[in-house]
């Protein structure tokens, strides 16, 4: 592959290709990570995976044995527990260990940014609407990602797709845009930078790869499932998350529709059952984030021949455009 792919976002990480993994629960690990950013991407390891700050602290130790490439930091703020105290310890570990990027989700990053600012990390804010975005960009993050109604996970509720979203975000902010959800391949990489993004975050098509440390039967879900395969959740505590059908997301349904109450469904979707389903390999019994973005993804392969599949698709379809193109 000859094509350089040379964004705002690539110079400012010091990465080969402007793909990024974006932090999962549970999931993104050092060894994970490593993979993401030995092929030439950026990974985020994701501190509420852990029980402490100190062992995010080894986590962030472990990963330098694995790889010498660049590597983030997930902090979630989750929005309807508010700013857990444990959130600021997480930064301070990112800033004594000299963590060069971190990946904020939730809540306004405010309460981190002078610590991070102070230790010199670069902060990507992820959020669904232009608004939210322009604040942000007071605050003083580096760089947003702008997350497309068809992803999974926390999708926002303004349910907007990428296709609007990223050209609003492109002319009404002056630092990069990241294009989140619904990328899977070279088309959706390269009408992403086509719309601006200098840069795209990609979750169920790297969770469906082979050095995903999740169970093969998820892995196997994903691949299945269609693009109508999801659903969306705790929409009536205005907080919804995509996820995939299955007998859990249908009794969630069921007791939102039925008036449940905050605690009620919490409990039902509690996040600790994704990690017993990530190692066990049940389908139904748990909630499993996953964009509508499976319909693309029909087979398992390693992290690096998703970016390089990625690439090369892109670089054959400039090629087509620039035979079109009179």
């Amino acid at each position: 592959m000859g094509t350089k792919f040379k964004t705002k976002i690539t110079e400012m990480l010091g990465i080969e290709y402007p793909i990024l993994c974006g932090g999962m629960q549970w999931i993104s690990r050092a060894e994970f990570v490593a993979a993401v950013g030995n092929a030439g991407s950026i990974g985020f390891i994701t501190a509420e995976s852990f029980q402490t700050p100190e062992d995010l602290r080894q986590e962030i130790k472990k990963i330098r044995t694995l790889t010498d490439k660049p590597f983030g930091i997930n902090l979630s703020m989750v929005p309807e527990l508010g700013l857990p105290e444990r959130t600021l310890r997480f930064c301070e570990v990112v800033c004594e260990e000299g963590v060069g990027v971190v990946e904020t989700a939730g809540r306004s990053p405010k309460p981190l940014m002078p610590m991070l600012k102070e230790g010199g990390v670069k902060v990507i804010h992820k959020l669904t609407s232009v608004r939210y975005a322009l604040s942000a960009q007071k605050l003083g993050v580096d760089a947003v990602t702008m997350v497309g109604f068809g992803s999974g996970g926390h999708i926002g509720n303004d349910n907007v797709a990428s296709f609007i979203l990223i050209p609003k975000a492109i002319a009404a902010l002056d630092i990069p845009v990241i294009a989140g959800g619904a990328i899977c391949n070279g088309r959706g990489f390269l009408g992403a930078l086509a719309m601006g993004a200098e840069a795209v975050l990609m979750g169920t098509a790297f969770m469906a790869t082979k050095e995903c440390p999740v169970h093969a039967a998820i892995k196997e879900r994903i691949v299945q499932n269609s693009e109508t395969d999801t659903a969306l959740l705790l929409t009536t505590i205005q907080n919804p998350v995509r996820c995939m059908k299955n007998k859990l997301a249908e009794e969630c349904l069921a007791i939102e529709a039925q008036g449940a109450s905050f605690e009620e469904i919490l409990t039902k979707v509690a996040g600790h059952k994704g990690q017993v389903a990530y190692d066990t390999g049940d389908t139904d019994s748990v909630p499993i984030a996953c964009g509508q973005v499976a319909g693309l993804i029909d087979n398992i392969k390693s992290v690096r021949q998703v970016i390089d599949d990625i690439i090369a698709e892109a670089e054959e379809l400039l090629e087509r455009l620039n035979h079109i193109v009179r």
